[in-house]
């Protein structure tokens, strides 16, 4: 992984455009090939990033600054342009192979559940995948409603915000593809608490509590749908 303090200006050019002006932020370049921007101010979420594949080229402007140029391209030729006045700080740092997130034992037993009985969401739903990977961690379960629309399901014990935050993420990325574009989100937990179901309801995420014996078949197989 390579980390890059810089004060720098951003631009995005594809399906949309947009411009971030210049401050100091940090750029990630992970193994994968993807590059993030991110400022000190919210969380963990990127200012904007370019998925892979994609490509990283460097020059400079060639100006009296010698300002350096990042320009990421990603197979659909969309543009990721990172100006960079001052770099404060650059190194590479080796991670290796992550082992992964361990799931609670409740929650992957829930995940497979639901992915069996994916028609509890809703009559006529059938499911794509469970574990759909992306460039940034495998969805729980990827669905189809029985509109044809596609559907992410993020699947937690207790729901709280930082799995709203994750759903948002994935949302985010997958309506970027669009092989799947739309998608909406459904955040489903056995418990999840008001301040995570405010900020679901405020980005457009359904919320779904889940009975983990309902799903085991032990008793009434209904979901509770917010």
């Amino acid at each position: 992984m390579r980390l890059v303090i810089a004060r720098c200006s951003v631009d995005y050019a594809g399906r949309l455009t947009a411009h971030l002006p210049s401050a100091p932020r940090l750029i990630l370049v992970k193994a994968d090939g993807s590059v993030s921007i991110h400022a000190d101010d919210r969380a963990y979420k990127p200012l904007n990033w370019m998925s892979p594949p994609c490509t990283l080229k460097e020059s400079y402007d060639g100006g009296d600054g010698e300002a350096a140029v990042w320009t990421v391209i990603n197979k659909a030729g969309e543009k990721l342009i990172i100006t960079m006045e001052e770099i404060l700080h650059d190194s590479s740092h080796e991670l290796g192979v992550d082992p992964g997130l361990i799931k609670d034992g409740v929650e992957a037993h829930l995940q497979e559940l639901l992915a069996d009985r994916i028609e509890t969401l809703g009559e006529g739903w059938t499911l794509v995948r469970r574990e759909y990977p992306t460039a940034i961690g495998p969805v729980d379960i990827l669905c189809r409603d029985s509109d044809g629309a596609t559907v992410a399901v993020e699947i937690k014990r207790r729901g709280e915000i930082d799995g709203v935050e994750q759903l948002t993420r994935y949302l985010e990325l997958l309506n970027r593809d669009p092989h799947l574009a739309p998608v909406k989100g459904i955040f489903a937990a056995q418990e999840i608490k008001p301040q995570a179901k405010v900020l679901a309801n405020d980005r457009g995420i359904d919320c779904v509590v889940l009975d983990y014996d309902a799903l085991r078949g032990i008793e009434d197989d209904k979901l509770r749908l917010f």
